[in-house]
């Protein structure tokens, strides 16, 4: 059974024993959260380790604090006034934090709120949660976006590989909820324009999840050949990015200029603005450098491209003259 699933009918379970408070679900978030992050700690009711409080969940690795998880009975309402003030001291001091009522998913970073999702919704005659399968895969993946907070300076080719799969899978679901949607409501947004011309262009019977795909790999892959050529590593964002891709490789350079620049869905921003976050920690060129002096075995462009473009068969050549790595594009 889904890991997911498994858990929201160990909630109706507890529910219909009746006599629940927020501490009685505390250990089946828990076991959720050890099932989806297997090489992290989950701590339930920590020490006290900050100055603004104590959340319910501290979720560490190697040692490491990486993100917190403050936890209210089920169907609480997680924007009433009465915890307003508990929530922004969480928030203030805390860079990646998870508010929950074990349904309703809050996720914040820097005191933003980025992301919210809920995993089921209840029913008003039985009293039980009606799983929303839909949002499985991307709750799964909110979680391991939110397990992988980059905080210091990426130098495994390996680290890379897995931080580009976890974001780049997000932005996937994220862009095919986002175009489903625009095309249910019969909308014509930039994003439904972009799909009909990848469907005029290239692929004729494209659909919105292989868009999604594409769109996901487009972006991810040039912010990596971005990132390659840039040679001020202190800074690097999105829009800088657009100025990096090499003209030497036009058609990466306009298709990433159409759906990353001025004109770029909101409801991505913030996710493609974290996959720059991931790029900005990492000397892209050194760790293909590394690479390709620690192994003859596999091609480096293969290694980094294999995780997160799981439907494609990367291009066994070496990067171009220019330097700039290849992808389906």
């Amino acid at each position: 059974m889904n890991p997911i699933s498994h858990y929201l009918d160990t909630l109706n379970q507890r529910l219909a024993e009746g006599h629940t408070s927020e501490h009685t679900f505390r250990a089946d978030l828990e076991a959720l959260l050890r099932q989806l992050l297997p090489e992290h700690h989950i701590t339930n009711e920590p020490s006290k380790i900050t100055d603004c409080g104590n959340p319910d969940f501290v979720v560490t690795k190697d040692g490491v604090p990486i993100g917190y998880i403050e936890a209210k009975d089920i169907g609480k309402d997680l924007n009433h006034k009465l915890y307003k003030e508990q929530f922004t001291r969480y928030r203030n001091a805390l860079d990646n934090l998870i508010i929950t009522d074990y349904v309703w998913f809050q996720f914040f970073e820097n005191g933003d709120k980025v992301a919210e999702i809920w995993l089921g919704q209840p029913s008003d005659s039985t009293g039980q949660i009606i799983p929303l399968e839909k949002e499985f895969e991307k709750f799964e993946n909110l979680i391991q976006e939110f397990a992988t907070k980059v905080t210091q300076a990426i130098k495994s080719p390996v680290k890379l590989a897995e931080l580009m799969a976890g974001k780049a899978r997000l932005l996937e679901n994220i862009l095919e909820e986002a175009l489903t949607a625009d095309l249910d409501a019969e909308q014509n947004s930039p994003l439904t324009e972009q799909f009909n011309t990848f469907r005029q262009m290239l692929i004729h019977d494209l659909e919105p999840k292989q868009f999604a795909d594409l769109y996901a790999q487009t972006l991810a892959y040039g912010l990596f050949a971005a990132r390659y050529h840039d040679p001020t590593l202190p800074t690097f964002d999105r829009d800088e990015a657009a100025k990096l891709i090499p003209q030497s490789n036009p058609l990466l350079r306009n298709l990433f200029q159409s759906i990353a620049g001025y004109n770029i869905d909101e409801r991505i921003t913030t996710t493609v603005d974290n996959l720059a976050e991931v790029f900005r920690h990492a000397d892209v060129k050194s760790i293909l450098e590394g690479f390709g002096k620690s192994t003859a075995q596999q091609d480096p462009i293969i290694h980094f491209t294999k995780p997160f473009l799981p439907n494609t068969t990367p291009n066994s050549e070496k990067p171009e003259a220019s330097g700039t790595p290849r992808n389906r594009w």
